[in-house]
């Protein structure tokens, strides 16, 4: 048995604001990718992932909602006979990787699912958002089911609202200076931990006020330029948003990182924002010129993500 490949996402706008209902844009990345595969010699990471599914099963078994149901005498019978998600999605990384797991046992295992290959109307992207924000929870404690709707679809979702999520036309990679990049921090970062401390963080007045007046406002024009292609007014926002999260955000930013974030925005070469819920993972990094970022973040290990 061999399933479909679900890839890594990475939400290029909107971590945290789309718990608030701001905007966000997130993207598929095919560099990482995952499916699900049978061995009847689990060892290591395999084994693990068998008994990771064992406890999703449970948690699948045990789920009241009239939304979905699943195959689950067959999700069983396979994990049983030795079921894995063999996956290069690193896991606390920021890039979706219980989404991918999400998406293949959906697209596996949901009886009467919504496949990607009908007419996607609002309506049906948001029962799927629903589906796997009920499904992901397993793994975070609280999900907005966008990983998984990305990582399904593979597609660039814009969402608008909570209740407003629709495919986006992202424009098309140029061979230009400019590019989105993910820098390593080489720490894993641990979802339910960053979003507890941002909930915390919400039950002040005067974060609230700025979580609404500032970061949700540059966040929105961020992906508006985006959007739109308008490369010299989004590295505008993207530097005024990094000032934002540094100032604001700074338990979510290892510490060891605090200073090369502000020698982005002193220096112009690049400019760091959270990709996810930080805490390690991956920083995600725009530039205007990719060489003069390399060169400037030369202990670092930088991955392209796309081209301006």
């Amino acid at each position: 048995m061999k399933g479909p490949l679900f890839y890594a996402k990475i939400l290029l706008f909107g971590e945290y604001g789309i718990i608030k209902d701001s905007k966000g844009l997130a993207i598929p990345f095919n560099a990482y990718r995952g499916a699900l595969k049978s061995s009847e010699d689990l060892s290591g990471k395999a084994l693990d992932s068998n008994g990771n599914l064992e406890k999703f099963y449970t948690y699948l078994s045990n789920l009241k909602t009239d939304l979905v149901t699943f195959n689950l005498e067959e999700l069983k019978k396979d994990i049983e006979n030795g079921m894995y998600f063999d996956s290069s999605i690193p896991q606390g990384y920021g890039v979706g990787s219980s989404g991918a797991l999400v998406a293949s046992i959906y697209d596996k295992y949901a009886s009467n699912k919504i496949t990607v290959l009908e007419n996607l109307t609002r309506d049906k992207l948001l029962n799927l958002k629903s589906v796997f924000s009920l499904m992901e929870s397993f793994f975070h404690g609280k999900s907005s089911g966008l990983d998984p709707l990305n990582s399904y679809l593979s597609l660039p979702i814009l969402i608008n609202s909570k209740d407003n999520v629709e495919p986006a036309g992202i424009p098309s990679q140029k061979e230009g200076k400019g590019a989105v990049f993910l820098l390593d921090s080489e720490q894993i970062g641990e979802t339910e931990p960053m979003v507890n401390i941002f909930m915390n963080k919400m039950k002040n007045e005067g974060f609230r006020k700025m979580i609404s007046e500032e970061f949700s406002t540059t966040t929105d024009a961020c992906i508006e330029d985006f959007l739109q292609g308008n490369v010299k007014s989004l590295f505008g926002n993207v530097k005024s948003l990094s000032k934002i999260v540094l100032k604001n955000f700074k338990p979510m930013i290892p510490s060891a990182f605090h200073k090369v974030w502000e020698k982005g925005i002193s220096t112009n070469d690049y400019y760091l924002k959270l990709c996810g819920s930080g805490g390690g993972g991956y920083i995600l990094g725009f530039t205007e010129d990719f060489a003069k970022a390399q060169k400037s973040l030369k202990d670092y290990k930088l991955e392209l993500v796309y081209r301006f």
